[in-house]
């Protein structure tokens, strides 16, 4: 018989009960930023927080996570929307906030952007870690940033551009162009992990490219950065420039843009330098 299926009211009773219930339980939901278990010298366990940047997503970090997971340590690599500076980082203070301290912010890419703003002001974060990523100082844009060093790549001559609903005018989501992303992106990544990451790509909105930074973080917190050498989005002499304003601990290796990816070992080293420095903070 046609029409539209109806359900019996005792299934209709049953989901108001359970959405009751979801509603209840959200309402008394403890608002205590979760703990993080002690070391044996004293100091809290430092939580690490990965955050990917455009053309990527957080799958990026696997072979970090598990380094460091061996290690003991808790790690999350939360998802960066990828809208806009303002927005993303805003996204992800809510994340920070219900962590417990101290926490090791780690940024790739356009995610060093977004680690930058969201970590102003909060005091539970005991380092930033850069990862061939944008270390911006206040008004600066990601477009700016990367002719900090001179000469910057046309990273748009190789995007391609679609619309998005809801978009402001002029806007749209960036792809890196999939025939181009193995050789700008990640050079020395097997060709077939290569050509699977040009696939699931993650877009960035224009407005993320062009939105200002806000004050940032690194004037407070300390910071490492590594370099990529062979970077072919951002300029290594660019990512130089951004590790010295900064007043990081610089280590730099031969690697694409996508260090985390080819060269986990040494983004895991670096991240425990920070990790390390600042539990030692804690009890000096």
């Amino acid at each position: 018989m046609g029409g539209r299926d109806r359900a019996d009211p005792a299934q209709r009773e049953c989901g108001r009960r359970r959405a009751d219930a979801t509603s209840a339980a959200y309402a008394r939901r403890d608002p205590t930023p979760v703990s993080t278990p002690a070391t044996r010298e004293g100091a809290s366990m430092s939580t690490i927080v990965l955050v990917h940047g455009a053309f990527a997503d957080a799958s990026g970090w696997n072979d970090v996570i598990t380094r460091l997971q061996q290690d003991g340590h808790t790690v999350y690599a939360p998802a960066n929307p990828l809208r806009g500076l303002e927005s993303d980082a805003a996204y992800l203070r809510s994340f920070l906030e219900t962590l417990g301290g101290p926490v090791v912010l780690v940024g790739h890419s356009y995610g060093g952007a977004v680690i930058t703003n969201a970590a102003t002001g909060l005091d539970h974060i005991a380092a930033l870690v850069y990862i061939a990523a944008f270390a911006l100082d206040e008004g600066e844009a990601v477009g700016q940033a990367t002719g900090l060093g001179g000469e910057a790549p046309d990273l748009l001559a190789v995007t391609v551009i679609r619309p998005f609903p809801g978009a402001a005018e002029r806007d749209g989501d960036a792809y890196l162009n999939p025939e181009v992303f193995p050789q700008v992106f990640c050079q020395d990544v097997a060709p077939e992990l290569a050509a699977a990451m040009a696939a699931a790509q993650r877009p960035a909105a224009l407005a993320s490219l062009v939105q200002p930074s806000g004050p940032p973080a690194w004037r407070s917190i300390p910071s490492w950065y590594l370099v990529a050498s062979s970077d072919r989005v951002i300029p290594p002499a660019a990512e130089r420039a951004m590790a010295a304003r900064a007043g990081a601990t610089t280590v730099e290796i031969e690697s694409s843009h996508v260090a985390m990816i080819s060269h986990p070992d040494e983004v895991a080293s670096l991240i425990r330098d920070a990790v390390t420095a600042s539990e030692e903070a804690q009890v000096a």
